[in-house]
């Protein structure tokens, strides 16, 4: 089956604007670059890849932009560009004239406001990109579930993706974190036309993380969004904290398996495809 990986990265810790990174984590706080993952790739079968930010900078959006026009399997670019900052709107405009350019990103869940995303003087930016048909990335924790119902109902024409499921804490294994997490999740799928990535959920998880610790959590993404608005990516090197690209790979496949052959293609390649317009 032919693979498209919705969420990977590449970076270069000495740019310099990284940062949330730790510098002396020996999985984190080094290069990945496609010579890095192309072997990976190959042995999953994966031919077209969307390359997220990883920095707080239009700078690196436009490193990434110059990796994707060398790089075949990197079909488009999710980047970054300053929210607080109208005058960027002429940035964001020349950027969606790059043909790999697919939206942006703001990096929500490290602001210390956790309602920053409602406030008046960034609402230009989600106009903008309903203008320009470009995506919104959402990445956050459970407790800014409410917070992108609001945003994601004000903004209805605003072209959505929740990244790694919102992050549930499944390594913390109560009743009451699941809950509050379905809950929201739920009424985002409900209430949105937001799609979702199935990534991420490894990282979320203990070190001895296993097929049935993800399980309640892909079940539920699936029921509620439906295999229509899931998409598969990797969130490659950051899985690696956790598990090989291979290895997320096949327990993703594991965990779909129960799904028909149409809606495991769509998961694994036309969502991602027809979401990020490919």
């Amino acid at each position: 089956m032919i693979t498209v990986d919705a969420h990977h990265h590449f970076w270069h810790p000495e740019r310099g604007d990284y940062g949330w990174m730790p510098k002396d984590n020996p999985v984190l706080s080094r290069p990945y670059g496609p010579q890095d993952l192309n072997a990976a790739l190959t042995a999953s079968g994966v031919t077209q890849t969307v390359l997220v930010q990883a920095a707080p900078t239009v700078h690196e959006t436009e490193y990434l932009l110059g990796i994707a026009d060398a790089c075949p399997h990197v079909t488009k670019v999710v980047g970054w560009i300053d929210f607080e900052d109208p005058s960027q709107l002429d940035t964001l405009a020349r950027l969606a004239q790059h043909p790999k350019f697919a939206g942006v990103r703001p990096m929500i869940q490290d602001l210390p406001d956790d309602s920053w995303m409602l406030q008046e003087n960034v609402d230009w930016a989600y106009r903008a990109l309903v203008d320009l048909n470009l995506t919104f990335d959402c990445l956050g924790f459970p407790r800014h579930l409410d917070n992108f119902h609001t945003l994601l109902t004000r903004y209805p024409g605003l072209r959505a993706v929740v990244d790694h499921c919102m992050k549930p804490q499944i390594g913390d294994g109560t009743d009451a974190s699941f809950d509050e997490w379905a809950n929201g999740i739920g009424r985002l799928a409900d209430d949105t036309g937001a799609y979702c990535k199935l990534s991420g959920l490894v990282t979320e998880t203990a070190e001895d993380w296993s097929h049935d610790a993800l399980w309640p959590y892909v079940d539920h993404v699936l029921r509620v969004f439906g295999a229509d608005r899931v998409m598969w990516g990797s969130d490659w090197p950051v899985v690696r904290l956790k598990s090989e690209y291979a290895d997320w790979h096949a327990t993703a496949q594991e965990l779909t398996q129960h799904l028909a052959d149409d809606e495991r293609h769509a998961v694994f390649a036309g969502n991602a495809r027809k979401f990020y317009q490919f």
